[in-house]
């Protein structure tokens, strides 16, 4: 059985950091892209960052410079590093996997993954 799990979410302050991890298991191949998406209650679900089995990295305009997706294929691991967090990144972080639609292109941000994990919480004050 195919599984995601975040792990790394916490409270801190603006300015502050937080690595976000997501471990990968059951997979026979690993899965070509993977992501970082976030959601607020009341909100629509939003794409933070997205890497590619052969590094290709897509970033939403909000994080760029402050965050860093990465990924280590042999362990199935994918990170992401938020620094100079603000409050307007607190949010349900969730990892993704096996994207199926929209994965690199232009469309990034509206990638369709079928394979998701519980979410690890992320809330920053002011």
């Amino acid at each position: 059985q195919v599984r995601l799990e975040e792990s790394g979410g916490g409270s801190v302050q603006a300015g502050g950091s937080l690595t976000l991890s997501c471990v990968a298991s059951g997979y026979t191949s690993s899965s070509y892209w993977m992501g970082w998406f976030r959601q607020v209650p009341g909100k629509e679900r939003e794409a933070v960052a997205v890497i590619a089995l052969d590094g290709s990295i897509r970033a939403a305009d909000s994080v760029k410079g402050r965050f860093t997706i990465s990924r280590d294929n042999s362990k199935d691991i994918m990170t992401l590093e938020m620094n100079n967090l603000k409050p307007e990144d607190t949010a349900m972080y969730y990892c993704a996997a096996d994207c199926r639609q929209y994965c690199g292109g232009v469309n990034w941000s509206k990638g369709l993954y079928i394979t998701w994990g519980q979410g690890t919480q992320v809330t920053v004050s002011s």
